[in-house]
């Protein structure tokens, strides 16, 4: 028979490791970047904003020297509203999403470059609603009273919006895109599928004209290169690329148009 071990095993003591994350940061717009090393203990389901909470409660690097807390934005903590884009480890995605786990360590943290850096992880996303503006991706209403229901939208119609409608313009397909850089005026993927986005919707589609002819403009349609790095990218999964295959169509459509004059 078999002798049994008496011997006590700590199954449920979990041995004490840290993260180390690396992050790309810059104190002024037009300073130049620098690397800081962080070290935190690691929690179980800690994602990369708590990683930078707690960097924010006590600012110190890996080797004890007290530093600036790191500067970033995040608003919702679900992935909805965008706001917490960043590079992490080469991938521009959602920080509140990352999780640490999930993470090839260690960490490496920088901000998105397709925008201008105001300070560390915080961008400036003033060329991304720009493009949203000069497509007019809104629903106009006339009038602040209450104009009652408006039209209905196909329920077939509807499903495929909806998930155009995603959009958290957090810049993520932007940041994907080669053709979205400093020496181009290309408005980007998001802009683009906007604009399919309202078209299609019953009242937005009486601007549906000026929104072809902004695509028309240079910066427009025009400067997509096909790369499809922008669906790929999406954290929401739209389909850019759909949408700027079905924005290739109507913008063909509408230039005819105005040369036969019709």
């Amino acid at each position: 028979m078999a002798e049994v071990s008496t011997q006590s095993h700590p199954a449920n003591v979990t041995a004490k490791k840290n993260v180390k994350f690396i992050i790309t940061r810059q104190d002024k717009p037009d300073s130049p970047s620098y690397t800081e090393e962080f070290e935190l203990p690691y929690r179980p389901g800690m994602n990369v904003i708590s990683a930078l909470m707690e960097i924010q409660r006590n600012p110190v690097d890996n080797t004890g020297k007290a530093t600036a807390p790191v500067c970033w934005e995040s608003n919702c903590l679900e992935e909805v509203c965008g706001a917490c884009s960043m590079v992490i480890n080469g991938k521009p995605r959602q920080a509140c999403s990352a999780l640490v786990d999930k993470l090839e360590q260690p960490v490496h943290i920088a901000p998105m470059k397709t925008f201008p850096v105001v300070r560390d992880l915080v961008i400036d996303r003033s060329r991304m609603f720009g493009a949203l503006k000069k497509v007019k991706a809104w629903i106009p209403i006339d009038g602040t009273y209450d104009l009652g229901a408006g039209p209905r939208m196909p329920e077939k119609k509807r499903q495929w919006a909806y998930e155009l409608s995603k959009c958290m313009t957090c810049g993520v397909c932007l940041e994907a895109c080669p053709n979205v850089n400093d020496r181009t005026d290309f408005i980007g993927p998001a802009a683009l599928s906007q604009v399919r986005l309202f078209n299609a919707h019953p009242t937005g589609e009486m601007n549906k004209e000026d929104r072809l002819d902004a695509l028309m403009e240079p910066g427009g349609i025009e400067g997509c290169g096909n790369s499809q790095n922008c669906v790929r990218s999406c954290p929401k999964g739209i389909p850019l690329t759909t949408s700027i295959a079905e924005m290739n169509k109507d913008t063909s459509k509408h230039m005819f148009k105005r040369w036969l004059g019709v």
